[in-house]
């Protein structure tokens, strides 16, 4: 039942242009680091790393999180529009399945735009003249700004799911993440949901944010987690719409 909504979630996003937006509003981020760089190449000193520090410090605060809040606002869209959700609410579907193949989608969209900004700083890294290719390190930390993606993810379906607005999810997401950097930056970054992502892809340094993978990693899984099971609990318990 799960792969059968997956394929009909499919079947709804075929025709939209969300893949217009994901691959024009990142560029807005590469050409504001790498400006951001060239303007101050008498302190940026490590070459890639520093371009890092700069491609990531417009990314990761302002651009990650509203992305991942626009796809999952438009893929709860369709269901708040007309009689749909009262169709939704009565389908023989488990909740569980509606809820996890939504998830599912959003979580492959987040890691796609992922490797398309690795893509971008790669070109933008040759655009700024650095020799050679980035140190590795970058790609895990870029990898592992999924992992905290996921904990976003989860609770930004809840919030297109429960809000009938396709922007005020959108506008949470940017709350959050300045909310995320403040967190972060004086310690509490495992505790709020948006900071892990900022944490995992190192936003803004070049020393490693995360002082522990183990506490990184259960504190994305227990946000994954209470907010999948909120999403579903929450499915299950709303009735149609009059």
């Amino acid at each position: 039942m799960l792969l059968a909504c997956v394929k009909t979630e499919q079947k709804k996003l075929r025709h939209s242009h969300l893949w217009a937006a994901f691959l024009v509003i990142p560029l807005l981020p590469t050409i504001m680091g790498a400006a951001n760089y060239l303007n101050n190449l008498g302190l940026l000193k490590s070459e890639w790393y520093s371009l890092w520090t700069q491609h990531s410090l417009f990314y990761a605060n302002f651009f990650y999180a509203p992305l991942i809040a626009l796809y999952c606002s438009y893929i709860w869209r369709v269901e708040h529009l007309n009689n749909n959700w009262n169709h939704l609410m009565t389908m023989p579907v488990p909740a569980a399945d509606v809820f996890l193949s939504k998830l599912i989608l959003a979580l492959r969209c987040t890691v796609i735009l992922q490797f398309w900004m690795w893509a971008l700083f790669l070109i933008a890294g040759k655009a700024v003249g650095l020799p050679g290719l980035p140190e590795f390190q970058i790609l895990i930390w870029l990898l592992r700004g999924s992992l905290g993606a996921l904990a976003i993810t989860s609770l930004q379906l809840v919030l297109s799911m429960i809000i009938r607005s396709f922007a005020v999810p959108i506008a949470l997401a940017l709350l959050g993440s300045v909310a995320g950097l403040l967190a972060s930056n004086g310690g509490f970054g495992l505790f709020w949901p948006y900071s892990l992502m900022l944490m995992g892809m190192n936003a803004n340094k070049t020393e490693d944010m995360v002082s522990s993978s183990l506490g990184f990693g259960i504190s994305t899984l227990c946000f994954l987690l209470l907010f999948t099971g909120v999403g579903i609990l929450w499915l299950r318990k709303k009735d149609i719409r009059s």
